[in-house]
């Protein structure tokens, strides 16, 4: 074995080289198989500094910010947020409604979709209507957990709940109810996304 370490080979231009862990510089002991920079490499090294080479790409491209660029940040975070606000939905099952209430232990149905978000970290308006002018309108098609459904008469919004997945939502229905789980009772519903 020689006396001088091995290194691997740099990855782009001015990366410095670093030494190669033992046995894993594709040249094995008393091989005549060159491995050193600027000389043939053997199979085994190639594959790892094409390893290397790639993971250090992807790095560069996470560190550059290359997804939020192309907008998939945004729409990750838009979904980590309304998943967030579903979970802390849910977690007040039980909770009376009281009119006008917005947490932590009384709920309107606004004040429910409110107190949510907030806690997920996103400042919402007080009120259904006003929620839903806050929102980025979708279809049925487009529904995902944590997206708001609104209940409307004509163009007046009365009702709005969290959605939770196959076609159920979590809100504060009514005086004398409670925080609940229920199924949506009506097709008179718009969508919206909070993002």
């Amino acid at each position: 074995m020689s006396a001088t370490p091995r290194t691997h080979a740099p990855a782009h231009h001015g990366a410095q080289a670093v030494p190669a862990p033992a046995g894993q510089d594709g040249a094995e002991e008393g091989s005549d198989s060159p491995s050193h920079q600027g000389r043939r490499v053997g199979p085994q090294r190639g594959r790892l500094i094409n390893r290397v080479g790639a993971t250090a790409v992807l790095t560069a491209a996470a560190v550059a910010g290359v997804g939020l660029a192309l907008g998939l940040g945004t729409q990750a975070d838009a979904a980590t947020l309304s998943a967030k606000a579903l979970r802390i939905a849910a977690a007040k099952r039980g909770a009376p409604y009281v009119f006008g209430a917005a947490g932590p232990s009384r709920f309107d149905c606004s004040g429910l979709v409110m107190w949510s978000y907030r806690k997920a970290g996103k400042n919402l308006p007080r009120t259904a209507q006003a929620q839903y002018n806050k929102t980025r309108h979708i279809g049925q098609n487009s529904r995902r957990p944590g997206d708001l459904v609104f209940f409307h008469r004509g163009s007046s919004v009365y009702h709005v709940g969290i959605y939770a997945g196959s076609g159920r939502i979590w809100h504060a229905p009514h005086r004398g109810a409670r925080v609940r789980l229920e199924r949506i009772w009506t097709k008179s519903v718009w969508y919206g996304r909070i993002g």
